[in-house]
């Protein structure tokens, strides 16, 4: 029997949604830009606006007849934003020097580990202090503790890849190695959730744990022993026609097929498609003017639309209870200190001078959309109360918005290299034929 089509006032709705968040989030975004600030900030700021954070409250009908409560009408939101921020993360892996990776690994790890030791362990200690005013009253003060240390400890890939794609700073070795230590930091997020979920449901069970960390290893084994070999071969293959449509439909299914097989295996899927971006990259190698339309809808059509997405979900107002307030602004202080404090100090241990250890914890502090995410599971598993969930999701938020000011100040006291301005302008190549609007926010 075949499936019936979708409802036309639901096509109606969906169509209408994407539209205008494309059209406010390009227009904010643009806004955002021109205040010296990346462009995510713009697009985050719409869904915000347009959620039950602002629209609800001033125009109720409105807010229930362009967002209506369907779960299936959000998901059809969802399923394209899902697709944008797999593609994003997937083109920031493509511009990943791993040379650079490679030889600066031990530095990478280093900061890694400082970036995830100290905010881990300052969340868990202010979850404990809180736990009796912001736990719901059937959850366990342990694993309350614990989810907020995971909160603390997460970056968020999407919005740092914007980040520095906006502010043309993907190509320089401290936007890389934000890139490698958060990769890093997120992977033991995801793995410290699933942990922390099996608390909340089912208990502790080792072989969850193992088998999630071995997954991970395997993924990374096999992307680089079969999956190489496959991807030159196919960008080969491309490379017979000087039409950008071949390399561009490989690149794009790679990187989608990345994420369903980690989230098969109970991984992330943004995992699966950053692995794909790296190994895009080495295949097709320096300058990749066939990938500039890929990057040319991802971060003006897709990305922006995921952003104001995530958005949505955010609802502000019970901030101005005073407590919650008061417990919001205490674990702000405690997300920012701890998150730099690691940062920087796994820099210095690393070798790494004064402003590149601020510039790093700047870079890692943005917790963005993957803070939204994991308050989301919090609230969903009943970890968080309603509270709790707010003042996590206004971490993600503050720490975002500082990254750019603070980065544009540190970086601008950090001398380029002859190397970064090698990967520079292969950057721009990709950029350049398909006249990518490029942010005034250089550093």
């Amino acid at each position: 029997m075949p499936v019936a089509p979708i409802p036309a006032n639901e096509l109606l709705i969906f169509l209408l949604q994407v539209g205008l968040l494309l059209l406010l989030a390009s227009s904010f975004g643009r806004l955002a830009t021109r205040l010296g600030l990346p462009a995510v900030v713009g697009e985050l700021s719409v869904g915000v606006l347009l959620g039950p954070s602002v629209l609800a409250h001033l125009a109720p009908s409105l807010s229930s007849w362009l967002f209506p409560a369907r779960v299936e009408q959000f998901h059809l939101l969802d399923a394209v934003g899902q697709i944008g921020v797999l593609l994003l993360v997937g083109i920031t892996g493509i511009h990943m020097d791993m040379g650079m990776v490679r030889r600066r690994g031990a530095a990478a790890a280093g900061i890694s580990i400082g970036g995830l030791v100290v905010p881990l362990g300052f969340g868990i200690a202010v979850g404990l202090a809180l736990s009796g005013s912001l736990m719901p009253a059937d959850t366990d003060p342990v694993v309350f503790a614990l989810f907020m240390g995971v909160a603390m400890c997460v970056s968020a890939i999407p919005v740092i890849a914007k980040i520095l794609m906006d502010m043309r700073m993907l190509h320089r070795n401290i936007g890389q190695l934000v890139l490698t230590a958060g990769m890093v930091d997120d992977a033991f997020g995801w793995v410290m959730l699933s942990i922390v979920s099996a608390l909340a449901t089912t208990g502790l069970q080792t072989g969850n744990v193992v088998t999630s960390v071995a997954s991970m290893f395997a993924v990374v084994l096999a992307a680089f022993t079969v999956g190489r070999p496959l991807a030159r071969a196919g960008f080969r293959f491309a490379a017979r026609t000087a039409d950008s449509g071949p390399t561009v439909a490989i690149a794009a299914t790679m990187i989608l097929l990345g994420g369903v097989g980690t989230h098969a295996l109970g991984l992330e899927a943004v995992f699966g498609a950053f692995v794909c971006g790296i190994l895009i990259g080495s295949a097709i190698g320096p300058g990749r003017p066939h990938l500039a339309p890929l990057r040319t809808v991802v971060v003006s059509v897709l990305a922006p639309i995921f952003f104001a997405t995530a958005g949505l979900r955010m609802d502000l107002t019970s901030l101005g209870e005073p407590d919650v307030l008061v417990a919001g602004l205490l674990l702000v202080v405690v997300a920012i200190l701890g998150k730099f404090a690691g940062a920087y100090l796994g820099a210095r241990i690393s070798r790494l001078n004064h402003w590149e250890g601020l510039a790093l914890g700047a870079g890692l502090n943005a917790r963005g959309v993957i803070g939204v995410v994991v308050a989301m599971v919090g609230l969903q598993l009943g970890i968080l109360s309603v509270q709790a969930y707010t003042i996590v999701v206004l971490v993600a938020i503050v720490t975002s918005l500082m990254a750019p000011p603070i980065l544009r100040l540190t970086m601008a006291r950090i001398e380029q290299t002859a190397e970064e301005e090698l990967r520079e302008n292969s950057y721009l190549q990709d950029a350049a034929p398909a006249r990518v609007a490029d942010s005034p926010t250089q550093v």
